[in-house]
């Protein structure tokens, strides 16, 4: 069957997918359930929400044109059929009915003005790159050099500086319910893709403000903001079921309380002690009682989360060939299998390659994946080889968020870096996720950062381009490689799966010569709740299936 069929097919399978299946006890349809999130890095505009905590709360609050099952299959959600016959262009028709939570109607502008915010230049969006396939991607990301007595849309001169067009010409509103979207290239799976926060639609007074808006949103999913100043900074945020919500998402609970604590340690505690009800992260600590704990209540299951380290090219030392040699001793040195077995417990497997085993396409066996194996013998002499071309006299270290449960096994990584190559390595812990992302953002990093990535939607190209494509919002130590740009294009726009497949394990390839990161592990879900609450499921993405969870 063609790639385009393949997708239709799809297309047409989503069409018949209904609300999930009635909970086991209905609960309380009024009662708040607590979870554990983290501070977000900026306000919650959709586009510009990259990051693990504010990307739960943007998801709870926006429904985009499809949403994903616990195992990963897209389900529609404000789109009643996403369709095309040359996977370049797409019609999208939307289901009616939609509003946000002001009232005002989800249409065709809502989506097309949110990504044509989200992928304009000026607007310095996280996520501006996902829109890089659409036609006229390249007209709002590139300014004009001599505007030569161009006028914009209201006839006022252009001037040096201004963007080339503010929208992307490959956007096309039909009617009120009804898009289209023209590729720059060929994506048979385009449609997947559409489940991520970034092309979520935004109301109309979103644009009067967008700061505003980012502290307070309106949005149209399952849930909403409690109130005004729902968000209590570095503390939680409240949120309640939205009534009109027409989802496959509807919540059978009151809303959800999401508290930012400063240690998973203390979450832990709150969980322990009846304060909390979900946790979806354990420190390192509880890997051993955790069971034992809540022998009735925890789930330990894959997940698509992936876990390493990266160190900035902007740092002496490492770039060019001595950063080459450095970056493989570096991975050499770490012994995986006994940090896997040790620190956590089962709960992790060591990384092979760069994406996750509950991803399509995962390899065990790519070629040059024997530097991700630990070999102190050859760690040494690839360091004395980098010795040999400038000595290395720094002490290395591992930023890390102190209130992610990290401690334990960046002590262990820097102990086994430290024995190995008999040099310096210590952790260097921020307070919160947020403060270690703003200095990866100012590249002001003093050595390596951690580096885990939770998908956003179930793609190997997910895995890739947000982290190391050329420009990435979130390749924030600035790796670049013509030759890996090249295959992840040449896989983006393939004409089946599997030619697809083999350009990202291509890829992936230079990526093990290159190693602007140094995978480790990839993580399971694991997490426990209270006996207050029922009908518990994680998601493929680690994340739990807030709106499925009942509560007495």
């Amino acid at each position: 069957m063609g790639t385009t069929a393949i997708a239709l097919a799809a297309v047409g399978a989503l069409a018949l997918s209904g609300c999930s299946s009635e909970p086991e006890s209905t609960g309380d349809g009024s009662a708040i359930v607590t979870t554990n999130g983290s501070e977000p890095q900026n306000p919650l505009i959709p586009t510009n929400t990259t990051e693990a905590g504010g990307g739960k709360i943007v998801t709870s609050v926006f429904a985009g044109l499809v949403s994903y099952s616990a195992t990963g299959e897209e389900e529609l959600e404000v789109a009643e059929s996403i369709e095309s016959d040359d996977a370049t262009t797409w019609t999208v028709t939307l289901n009616d009915g939609w509003t946000f939570t002001n009232d005002e109607p989800v249409t065709s502008e809502s989506f097309i003005d949110a990504w044509n915010y989200g992928a304009l230049y000026d607007n310095a969006q996280g996520s501006s790159y996902f829109f890089d396939n659409i036609v006229g991607y390249s007209d709002v990301q590139n300014t004009m050099d001599d505007p030569s007595g161009a006028v914009d849309e209201d006839g006022a001169p252009l001037q040096v500086g201004d963007p080339l067009a503010e929208t992307m010409s490959g956007l096309t509103v039909v009617d009120d319910t009804t898009f289209t979207v023209e590729l720059a290239a060929a994506e048979a799976d385009w449609p997947l893709r559409l489940g991520y926060t970034a092309y979520s639609p935004l109301p109309q007074v979103a644009f009067d403000d967008m700061d505003a808006f980012g502290e307070n949103p309106i949005g149209n999913g399952p849930y909403e903001l409690a109130a005004e100043g729902a968000w209590e900074h570095d503390v939680q945020i409240a949120l309640v079921t939205n009534p009109d919500y027409a989802g496959v998402r509807v919540p059978k609970n009151g809303g959800l309380d999401i508290v930012f604590y400063g240690t998973q340690e203390g979450a832990y505690a709150a969980v322990q002690g009846g304060d909390l009800d979900v946790l979806d992260a354990l420190p390192s600590s509880a890997f051993a009682s955790y069971q034992s704990d809540f022998p009735d209540t925890f789930v330990n299951q894959p997940a698509a989360v992936f876990q390493a380290f990266n160190m900035p090219y902007y740092l002496e030392h490492w770039s060019g060939e001595e950063g080459e040699l450095r970056r493989a001793a570096i991975s050499m040195s770490i012994n995986r299998e006994e940090i896997t077995d040790v620190i956590f417990q089962g709960t992790r497997t060591p990384a092979t390659d760069f994406t996750s085993p509950v991803i399509d396409g995962y390899s065990d066996s790519l070629e040059g994946s024997d530097v991700l194996e630990y070999n102190p013998d050859e760690a040494v002499a690839k360091w004395a080889e980098a010795d040999a071309i400038s000595p290395y006299e720094d002490t290395f270290d591992i930023a890390y968020n102190s209130d992610g449960g990290h401690s334990a096994w960046v002590d262990a990584v820097v102990n086994s870096i430290k024995n190995t190559l008999d040099i310096e390595a210590v952790g260097k812990p921020y307070p919160t996720f947020a403060a270690a992302l703003d200095d990866r953002s100012a590249a002001t990093l003093t050595g390596a950062t951690r580096a885990g990535w939770q998908a956003d939607y179930p793609s190997m190209y997910n895995f890739l381009a947000p982290l190391y494509q050329t420009g990435a919002g979130s390749n924030y130590e600035g790796y670049s490689s013509e030759e890996f740009d090249t295959l992840l294009d040449e896989g983006a726009s393939a004409s089946s799966v599997e030619d697809a497949t083999a350009k990202y394990v291509e890829a992936q390839e230079v990526l093990l010569k290159d190693l602007p990161t140094i995978p480790l592990w990839y993580a399971n879900v694991t997490g426990v709740w209270a006996d207050t609450v029922q009908n518990v499921e994680f998601g493929w993405d680690s994340v739990p299936l807030y709106s499925d969870i009942t509560k007495e």
